[in-house]
């Protein structure tokens, strides 16, 4: 078999229904876990659902029995432990009550992650170019939106839309909430007015009884307006905002 038809070979998506571990570490001081099943995996990525928000750009930690001939690694263990990069997060239409959920695809890209995630585990990193015999390699990601606000690609509107801002735990429970305004708003973020202490790096649950909409948004950054008031940059990682 020639080289390409090997890895077409090697890289088709079997449909394993696998129970794996997803481990989420948003800031250093704040990670969470999530017991979930593959929808389908190869050596070099998978596919699952998740009940949390997550992002593309990502890193989570994966436990899996993946079959020893999948692996490329840790072949006498138990348990398949592998880093992944999130490529791909869409949201999955439910119930009114069932809550939200994420179909999540990743590509794996060893058995540690980098030094910088050590560092900064909010940091986000796209794929360093075409994957290699083994893994995808990562580097660093510099989005453009929420560079500086002279830099921004989406036009904000100075509008001060109803928000309801909800913190969720380790559990997925709902720790703080508080309905507020925001400063300005475009389709990929905001800028929100609060009093809650929401670290750069977590994920929030914002509601709009205004638009009849839900999204979850990353934290950016803090920072006082002329006001003295405090506020937070969030992107929205899994739907724009209709306006």
């Amino acid at each position: 078999m020639d080289e390409a038809g090997k890895f077409k070979r090697v890289r088709e998506r079997l449909e394993l229904k696998l129970p794996v571990r997803i481990r989420c570490r948003e800031t250093a001081d704040f990670e969470w876990t999530e017991i979930t099943r593959l929808i389908d995996v190869t050596p070099f990525g998978a596919g699952f659902t998740l009940k949390r928000p997550i992002e593309k750009g990502r890193l989570l930690h994966m436990t899996i029995p993946m079959p020893r001939q999948l692996r490329v690694f840790d072949h006498v263990e138990d348990q398949y432990r592998v880093w992944a990069l999130v490529r791909r997060v869409s949201p999955i239409e439910s119930a009114k009550n069932e809550g939200s959920l994420f179909e999540i695809g990743v590509a794996f890209i060893g058995k540690r992650p980098p030094r910088s995630y050590e560092e900064d585990p909010s940091r986000r990193y796209e794929s360093a170019g075409a994957p290699d015999n083994s893994f995808n390699q990562v580097e660093d990601w510099m989005p453009p939106e929420m560079a500086s606000e002279d830099k921004r690609v989406h036009t904000r509107h100075n509008i001060p839309v109803d928000i309801t801002i909800e913190v969720l735990d380790d559990k997925g429970g709902v720790i703080a909430r508080e309905q507020t305004v925001t400063e300005n708003i475009s389709n990929k973020g905001a800028a929100i007015y609060t009093t809650l202490d929401i670290p750069p790096g977590r994920f929030v649950r914002l509601s709009s009884e205004q638009y009849k909409l839900t999204v979850h948004a990353a934290i950016r950054g803090r920072s006082k307006g002329a006001t003295g008031v405090m506020r937070i940059h969030v992107e929205f990682v899994d739907r724009e905002w209709p306006l």
